[in-house]
């Protein structure tokens, strides 16, 4: 499903170069749930970047569902991202002229051309399964954070998505929402093969994992199999 080939990714600093990923090579399979943790710096979010297509490594190949996605341009990777991939960013990247519903239902018009009935249907599922199904005529200024976070990670879901990459999704949710979503997160994984990657500081994500990945400055220092 995802295959990172020697990727490595070098930052201009000035005069200098720094180095934010080393030589990495990872592969992962359809259906994974897989934790990648580290320290702060590490490189998780850089790799999360990278693998789906947002950022270009400096050298390597990265290889998503039988496709070289470093030999697509810019173009060519927003089609693919728009098909392939959901993201949920910790800053959350709603757009602030739009309602709930209205951010949710975004990449199904502008990506996945939908019909009207069919949007529906899919996005008051997944408002449903967030439990913002009464704040959906909001706007993103008038709910909270962890709202924000919800509303994020249904306009992820809501394209049924063959691979979700997640930057601490959790992070802006009390703990019981944040159990609700792994398991929501878990449901999907099983009822579609879904891959699910996720960058994370989290207990409760990585209890929930499948597979630890850790990451120390921009190197794998261990991979991890859990036997659940």
């Amino acid at each position: 499903m995802i295959e990172a080939k020697h990727v490595s990714k070098v930052y201009k600093m000035g005069e200098l170069d720094l180095e934010v990923i080393k030589d990495l090579n990872l592969t992962i399979g359809s259906g994974e749930f897989i934790a990648i943790v580290g320290p702060s710096g590490s490189g998780k979010s850089t790799v999360l970047n990278i693998l789906g297509g947002l950022d270009t490594p400096t050298s390597g190949e990265v290889v998503v569902d039988t496709i070289n996605i470093t030999n697509l341009n810019t173009t060519e990777l927003a089609h693919f991202r728009g098909e392939k991939i959901g993201f949920i960013f910790q800053s959350f990247n709603l757009i602030p002229v739009l309602s709930v519903y209205e951010n949710i239902e975004y990449p199904l018009i502008m990506i996945q051309h939908l019909p009207p009935q069919e949007r529906e249907k899919r996005v008051l599922e997944v408002l449903k399964e967030v439990d913002m199904l009464d704040q959906k005529e909001k706007y993103p200024d008038q709910i909270s954070g962890g709202q924000k976070q919800r509303v994020a990670i249904a306009r992820a879901l809501v394209t049924n998505p063959k691979i979700v990459f997640a930057d601490e999704p959790t992070a802006n949710l009390d703990s019981k929402t944040a159990h609700r979503i792994i398991e929501l997160m878990h449901k999907i994984k099983q009822d579609y093969n879904t891959t699910f990657v996720f960058a994370t500081h989290d207990e409760k994500i990585v209890s929930s994992a499948e597979r630890l990945i850790t990451l120390v400055d921009g190197e794998i220092t261990e991979d991890k199999r859990i036997i659940a």
